[in-house]
């Protein structure tokens, strides 16, 4: 529990030193927290789940990771954040963050939800190639952008229609 606490703490502390207004809930029902941001005439709004990946020592390396579970809510402008901290337990900080867009949230038969933006090698969290601009400082960066919250889901619908020969 204290460690999915200092995940929360620790991504709304990106967001805000990246200019976000970070706005806590009195009740954690839902999202974790909820951000605004004025982006030139826009305001953006985005609320916010964390989910930390905390592995164990003899986790060994897979081709996808990240979260596979229940979300309390969904929401279309929502973020997904995912700090992944690394096996030593003692280190301050995670190795990366995924801010991720609802778009790359899906369902997960009989488990709920699945966005796993990383893989796990060599002992540590490491960004998919696809994946990389969902992370760190360009994936905060990222969330700013019009059609952020469409991100992935604008590119399978794309393939999708080169398939079909559209």
């Amino acid at each position: 529990m204290a460690r999915d606490y200092f995940a929360e703490m620790y991504v709304a502390g990106v967001l805000a030193d990246a200019g976000w207004n970070v706005y806590f809930p009195r009740r954690d029902q839902g999202f974790d927290f909820i951000i605004t941001k004025q982006v030139g005439d826009r305001v953006l709004v985005r609320p916010v789940q964390v989910k930390g990946k905390y592995p164990e020592l003899d986790k060994g390396d897979r081709a996808t990771y990240g979260y596979i579970g229940d979300l309390t809510a969904l929401h279309p402008d929502m973020v997904l954040a995912i700090p992944y901290f690394p096996t030593d337990i003692a280190s301050v900080a995670p190795t990366c963050v995924a801010y991720m867009p609802r778009a790359q949230v899906r369902p997960q038969q009989g488990r709920g939800w699945r966005c796993e933006p990383a893989k796990f090698s060599g002992g540590m969290a490491v960004p998919r190639r696809d994946f990389q601009q969902y992370f760190n400082r360009p994936g905060v960066a990222f969330m700013e952008q019009a059609g952020w919250e469409l991100s992935g889901a604008l590119a399978e619908l794309s393939a999708a229609a080169d398939a079909a020969g559209m």
